[in-house]
């Protein structure tokens, strides 16, 4: 019995010794800015209070060129006569666009509830009645243009709406138009991720390959007419700017680290 007992102490005190070793914690040295606060929307689809509003109401056509061939019932623009483009420009942002396919559905592939949003105005992710309705895989719901599908089709049947959620990295051009870092997109249609981190080759024309051509760092978003009267609500943008650390010297950082160091023991 006395044997076990000390079997069992000593295991203790290797497992928990009377005189532990503290490690020592991390830290990065980065002073970062304190991020701002952002009051989310009563619902996902809800705009935050840092948002950019392009539509919620009739009133707000004004905030398009060419809205005034576009019409509006109530909440709902209708597709109409031509391209419409935000008054606003906009980079890296966030970008939340409600969308419905006409009912009855009429047409076939690429006839069928067909429009499109343009990023910075160039580049296209599609807006198709992509429900049972076959068509090239690169320009179907959800599609970058010409470049890849979706990696799942999410579609609603026609008259129910549908959600993109999209988050835009613009591309960059140094001061000869050279590019040094191509646009990149992750979306979600209806809640599911269909275009994770995607590198777009360039823009999305549709009688020729994608390529860059320099553009300054903010451009209109963009809805396209291709004869389709698809509805449309809820539409708004957020910027986005990554966490900001505190401008300083490396010696201030490292001066810094040290008292929250010191502070921490």
């Amino acid at each position: 019995m006395k044997k076990h007992v000390f079997a069992i102490l000593s295991l203790s005190l290797l497992i928990c010794p009377a005189s532990p070793i503290l490690a020592e914690e991390y830290l990065s040295g980065i002073q970062w800015l304190e991020p701002k606060i952002v009051t989310p929307g009563e619902t996902d689809n809800d705009p935050p209070s840092d948002a950019t509003v392009l539509f919620g109401s009739a009133e707000d056509i004004s905030n398009w060129e060419n809205g005034e061939r576009w019409s509006t019932d109530g909440d709902i623009l209708i597709a109409g006569k031509g391209m419409i483009r935000s008054k606003a420009s906009f980079g890296d942002c966030q970008i939340h666009i409600e969308w419905s396919a006409p009912t009855p559905p009429k047409g076939k592939s690429q006839g069928r509830g067909n429009s499109g949003i343009f990023l910075m105005g160039r580049y296209e992710m599609q807006i198709l009645d992509s429900y049972e309705n076959k068509t090239y895989f690169d320009g179907q719901a959800a599609a970058i243009y010409k470049q890849t599908p979706p990696a799942v089709n999410a579609m609603r049947p026609p008259g129910q709406w549908n959600s993109y959620d999209i988050f835009w990295t613009a591309p960059r051009f140094d001061e000869n138009g050279e590019l040094t870092s191509p646009a990149y997109i992750t979306a979600t249609h209806n809640g599911v991720l269909v275009l994770n981190h995607f590198e777009l080759l360039g823009d999305t024309p549709f009688n020729r390959a994608p390529q860059y051509k320099a553009h300054g760092p903010t451009g209109p978003i963009s809805i396209q007419d291709h004869g389709n009267p698809v509805r449309f609500r809820n539409i708004w943008v957020r910027e986005y700017q990554p966490a900001q650390a505190a401008q300083g010297t490396d010696d201030e950082t490292e001066a810094n680290a040290k008292t929250e160091s010191e502070s921490a023991e």
